[in-house]
């Protein structure tokens, strides 16, 4: 079985559910995007479709495969993006692939940012979360997650939308020269940021 899907499978034995098989199609295209040579994706999926938990699920999954990685999880608020920041925690200290990843000594394991073992020289943490319009100065990523940065306090007025587009456009200066960019949420407005965003899309 493909990896990722087999890491998908045994955390969700783990829960005691089966894996939906719209999860199966959002993993694929996830970890798709991330072999591309467009290296940018959006994810739009209905509420409730458990996209947050799939995204969760294939960040564990890409420090598994990859512990070099470096991870920043943007949302439109600090407190969304920590709790995807824990949720991603829970999983690589309860998911049976991930034990060699858990530090003994975990210097960096907070609700905002977490390091796991991996090769040395590397100064970011594995992940780390902002809120969009939070200090990202300085950062470097390899993979950022742009979950639910668009939301009605973000994109009401089209002040805030312009104000939103050019934080995005600020990101390309944090991506490493190969890293990917990754877009997960639902349009909010008919001027949704995601319709201009240059992304493989999946639905």
């Amino acid at each position: 079985m493909n990896p990722v899907l087999q890491f998908a499978d045994q955390w969700n034995k783990i829960l005691g559910y089966q894996t939906p098989h719209h999860h199966y199609e959002m993993l694929k295209f996830l970890f798709g995007v991330l072999e591309s040579n467009n290296r940018k994706g959006l994810l739009m999926a209905f509420r409730h479709s458990g996209k947050s938990t799939v995204v969760g699920i294939f960040a564990a999954c890409v420090l598994y495969l990859h512990p070099e990685t470096r991870i920043l999880v943007l949302s439109a608020h600090t407190a969304l993006a920590s709790r995807m920041v824990a949720h991603i925690k829970n999983i690589l200290e309860n998911h049976p692939f991930c034990t060699d990843l858990i530090p003994k000594s975990k210097k960096e394991w907070s609700a905002d940012k977490i390091t796991i073992n991996r090769p040395i020289g590397i100064r970011e943490p594995s992940v780390v979360c902002q809120g969009i319009h939070g200090n990202i100065t300085g950062m470097r990523a390899d993979l950022i997650i742009c979950d639910d940065v668009e939301v009605p306090n973000t994109c009401n007025t089209p002040q805030k939308r312009e104000a939103l587009r050019e934080r995005l456009r600020e990101l390309d200066f944090i991506l490493s020269p190969h890293g990917t960019i990754i877009y997960i949420g639902t349009p909010h407005t008919t001027d949704t940021i995601y319709r201009t965003e240059n992304t493989e899309q999946g639905e």
